[in-house]
């Protein structure tokens, strides 16, 4: 870590140059190998217990997860290389964004230090973009509801977002999610000509992966800064039921193109109390992971709402720490570049919603800003504010994500670590999910406005509130139990591991 941030602050060097120079070192097998094993020594000194950095942590078993992910993402880069599947030119960009992403100095980047200076925090790291509400495909429960046709932003509008983000919070990286993302058209133009234009940014797209042709592999190629997360539901039944015969082999084969192209790709996995197991299974991992070369899987625990919103389909809180202790197994024992919302509270101190720093705001096809992704409350418009005369640094001011924000303060982001079942436990991280009765509160406070129908009538839905009041209950008397356990609890033997 302290190499790449001397090459940060390195003046005199043309840090482009170095960065080809690392990236030439890790395609080359012998340097590779050496390369490697620097970088874990790296990572295992500067997560060490009592390292004071803007990646640490007072706790060290949540430091401990920190450097297990750290590790695997190391790994994958090794295994994308060896696996050709990732290029060299891709990597070299790559490569350059996120090394200057991850070793923001807010000393030395005026955005952020004026951001700060006027806030007395840091702003967003990235901004959650859905173009449009438009999909190919029709899931029986799609949390967004998407629609063979619907609204869209204009390319301007969706241009004017991304460089306003850029100026006001000098933001790292840009999401998209949807609708279908790749089906966003306006003026001729479409998520990868924003890519493309916004070289400077990372760009992830969450997808269902039907639609990837070779115009949109061509240009995925030709960005070089753009990762496409496509969605699988487990194997090829478990996917196909809940979207479709023949998806699942459309995703197989846009992988394999994305393999031969040398793009970073990875998967989108929503996890119910069905296929909880399945997604954790030999069988899914080796197939995604060792045959499909995958770099990634976000796993999205099920959240009832959207389309036919369902309860039952809801991990149960038991479920949920099962599978929790069992992926993080997985992550240690084999390396592999996993992140579990809404598990990993520990890897990021919380939530990350409203416009947290280090975290993220969501913005809709109607303009409407939210939260987050599965929080489908608004009450502020970005189409107004521009009307206005805004930016959007307006919108984050908002009172209703202030009051989230103050939440996640209360519950231990940029905060020690709390001795009370409540405060401070990371296991439990969301306002909404975890915590639905601060979440009413604070809707009803701020008047935030539901955006769709189905977000509408679960919240007139008292059998569904007494459903997620009675959930979380019966999740913070096991979660609590284990952070105070395992967490608060510190063994010397885990202490003395990492050292």
């Amino acid at each position: 870590m302290r190499v790449l941030e001397k090459i940060k602050n390195k003046d005199l060097i043309n840090k482009d140059l170095i960065y080809s120079f690392l990236n030439n070192l890790l395609f080359n097998k012998i340097t590779r190998k050496l390369l490697i094993a620097l970088l874990e020594k790296l990572v295992i000194s500067y997560l060490k217990p009592g390292k004071k950095n803007k990646f640490s942590s007072t706790n060290t078993k949540v430091q401990h997860e920190k450097k297990l992910i750290a590790l695997s993402i190391i790994n994958s880069v090794k295994r994308a290389i060896e696996g050709n599947a990732l290029s060299k030119e891709v990597s070299k960009v790559v490569l350059k964004l996120w090394a200057g992403a991850i070793i923001t100095n807010r000393a030395k980047d005026k955005i952020i230090n004026n951001f700060y200076e006027k806030n007395g925090t840091e702003p967003p790291f990235f901004l959650v973009i859905s173009p449009g509400h438009e999909c190919n495909l029709h899931c029986q429960d799609c949390y967004a509801a998407s629609e063979s046709r619907g609204h869209k932003l204009s390319w301007e509008i969706l241009d004017k977002l991304i460089t306003d983000a850029k100026k006001a919070w000098g933001i790292k990286l840009i999401v998209f999610s949807g609708g279908e993302p790749f089906l966003y058209k306006s003026n001729g133009k479409d998520i990868l000509d924003i890519a493309l234009k916004h070289n400077d940014l990372l760009f992830l797209a969450f997808t269902n992966g039907t639609i990837i042709n070779s115009e949109i592999l061509k240009k995925i190629r030709l960005s070089k800064n753009l990762t496409p997360a496509l969605s699988v539901e487990g194997m090829e039944k478990t996917t196909d039921n809940r979207r479709g015969i023949g998806v699942f082999s459309k995703v197989v084969s846009s992988l394999e193109n994305l393999k031969i192209q040398g793009v970073p790709a990875g998967i989108s996995v929503t996890v119910n109390r069905n296929n909880y197991n399945e997604v954790l299974s030999d069988e899914f991992l080796d197939f995604f992971f060792i045959k499909q070369k995958i770099f990634y899987a976000f796993y999205f625990q099920y959240l009832p709402m959207g389309r036919n919103a369902d309860f039952s389909l809801m991990p149960t809180p038991y479920q949920r720490l099962e599978f929790r202790k069992k992926l993080l197994d997985i992550i240690e024992k084999r390396r592999l570049f996993i992140l579990d919302f809404w598990n990993h509270g520990t890897l990021v101190n919380g939530c990350i919603a409203a416009g947290r720093s280090g975290g993220y705001l969501h913005i809709d096809w109607n303009g409407n800003v939210m939260p987050c992704v599965f929080i489908p409350y608004s009450s502020g418009n970005i189409l107004e504010i521009y009307e206005n005369g805004g930016n959007i640094t307006d919108i984050w001011e908002n009172p209703y994500l202030v009051s989230i924000r103050k939440w996640q303060k209360n519950h231990g982001y940029g905060k020690e670590y709390s001795k009370s079942n409540k405060l401070g436990n990371l296991l439990i991280p969301c306002p909404y999910r975890d915590h639905y009765s601060d979440f009413l509160n604070i809707i009803e406070k701020n008047k935030a406005i539901p955006q769709d129908v189905s977000a509408d009538e679960l919240l007139k839905d008292l059998n569904f509130r007494k459903n997620m009041l009675e959930y979380e209950k019966e999740l913070a008397e096991i979660f609590n139990k284990e952070w105070n356990e395992n967490f608060l609890r510190i063994s010397n033997k885990l202490r003395n591991s990492n050292k």
